[in-house]
């Protein structure tokens, strides 16, 4: 039985926490942020949790 790979795509965009919980990013933080007011780049920078929902998937693509 071959070994099962992880997403590499994933293994980048997601790190877990101790407490199982996994960090993601925040979409609309590249470029352009002149026209964002100040309280929603604020509110980017705040670090953010995946969804219940869609935490064993995402550990499944991390661990392979």
């Amino acid at each position: 039985m071959p070994k099962m790979k992880s997403v590499k795509g994933a293994v980048k965009r997601f790190k877990v926490k101790k407490n199982g919980q996994i960090k993601r990013g925040t979409a609309f933080r590249s470029h352009i942020l002149t026209k964002q007011d100040a309280g929603t780049r604020r509110k980017q920078n705040t670090p953010k949790v995946v969804a219940n929902v869609d935490v064993k998937a995402i550990k499944k693509m991390i661990v392979g």
